[in-house]
């Protein structure tokens, strides 16, 4: 397999052994991560890791070479699955978005959101992971742009390998290895971790 990473810097080295690994840093070997990914598609890759998807065109190329048969890993800076999928849709213009969400549904195979926690039982950070899986019904809700029913389906898609940030955030609380605080605060459903608080937060009223 020919592996290509494009990114800003690059941030770890991988020597070609059963694989053929090219990094591309953009300032130094190519301008942008867009003018990387052209070039990439005439280099015949069989996967591509672009270090982060900001722009229009970086996203669409990179739906083009996933539509043509590479495995391409992009990053974006989103806080969940639903809102990755929204963001991608919605750097294109309005007019495009449909074709967009038709598009991306059929390219999707997966996206992992990470949030990083202080650890509390020793020195250091953990990632409670979202998982979202391209199944045919999150390709469905993406087609038809009801990305906010995302949630409930990950809920039901554990047996896909799917899994919520309030998931992972509970199985680290559970083992006491985050804090109360910091796990209400980035929760989605913050009424589930109130009985794990100390006292009642500023930003919370009974509904």
């Amino acid at each position: 397999h020919h592996i290509l990473t494009i990114e800003d810097p690059i941030e770890f080295v991988h020597t070609s052994q059963k694989c053929i690994v090219n990094h591309r840093e953009v300032g130094q070997h190519t301008k942008s991560f867009s003018a990387a990914l052209r070039g990439a598609l005439r280099e015949d890759p069989d996967i591509i890791m672009i270090g982060e998807m900001r722009d229009l065109e970086t996203i669409s190329l990179a739906m083009e070479a996933a539509m043509t048969g590479h495995l391409v890993f992009g990053t974006l800076h989103t806080i969940n699955a639903m809102k990755t999928v929204d963001r991608v849709v919605e750097i294109f213009p309005g007019d495009q978005q449909g074709q967009v969400r038709s598009t991306l549904s059929d390219a999707l195979k997966a996206v992992v959101s990470q949030t990083l926690f202080k650890r509390v039982d020793i020195k250091g950070r953990c990632a409670a992971l979202e998982v979202l899986i391209a199944t045919p019904a999150v390709r469905n809700l993406i087609r038809e742009g009801k990305t906010y029913q995302i949630a409930s389906v990950m809920q039901t898609g554990k047996k896909y390998g799917m899994r919520t940030l309030d998931d992972s955030i509970m199985e680290y609380l559970d083992k006491r290895q985050i804090s109360a605080d910091d796990a209400y605060s980035n929760a989605v459903e913050k009424p589930k971790f109130l009985k794990f608080l100390r006292k009642p937060p500023s930003d919370f009223t009974e509904v």
